[in-house]
């Protein structure tokens, strides 16, 4: 696929930047590189921050790098309080309609603490990939 054209480029578009950012200690990421390579294949610009990033650090990479999406990938089981900061500070630092999505190990019952918080969907292990892309890609168009 890396030499076709996506969609958004044949219509004179940008393609979609996507931030992928491991908060906290949380030190497995093979999940965040497959999907950053995924969005990539669907002809994304996805910027990877790499292991043991802390919220400021997250916030300030996607305001540097003008990002239309922030994916946070979280499998340490601290996904409601990094989240709960990351989403106050992305409203203090005018942030606040980033499409905002969390992926990893989250247990069901905290999808919808998730989503109350201001995240736009959460990606459990085991979400296909063409799911992920599709969802970014309908949320951009809009």
């Amino acid at each position: 696929m890396a030499n076709s054209t996506t969609t958004r480029e044949r219509m004179g578009k940008k393609p979609i930047r996507v931030l992928i950012a491991k908060p906290g200690l949380d030190g497995h990421d093979r999940g965040a590189k497959v999907v950053a390579h995924a969005l990539r294949d669907a002809g994304m610009e996805v910027i990877y921050t790499g292991l043991h990033q802390t919220v400021e650090q997250i916030v300030e990479a996607a305001l540097q790098e003008d990002v239309d999406v922030l994916g946070l990938s979280i499998l340490s089981g601290a996904h409601l309080p990094l989240t709960e900061k990351l989403m106050a500070l992305l409203r203090e630092n005018g942030l606040e309609n980033l499409l905002v999505i969390v992926g990893g190990n989250v247990p069901r019952r905290d999808v919808e603490k998730l989503e109350k918080l201001g995240v736009a969907v959460v990606f459990r292990t085991g979400t296909h990939f063409d799911s992920i892309v599709s969802f970014v890609e309908d949320r951009i168009a809009r």
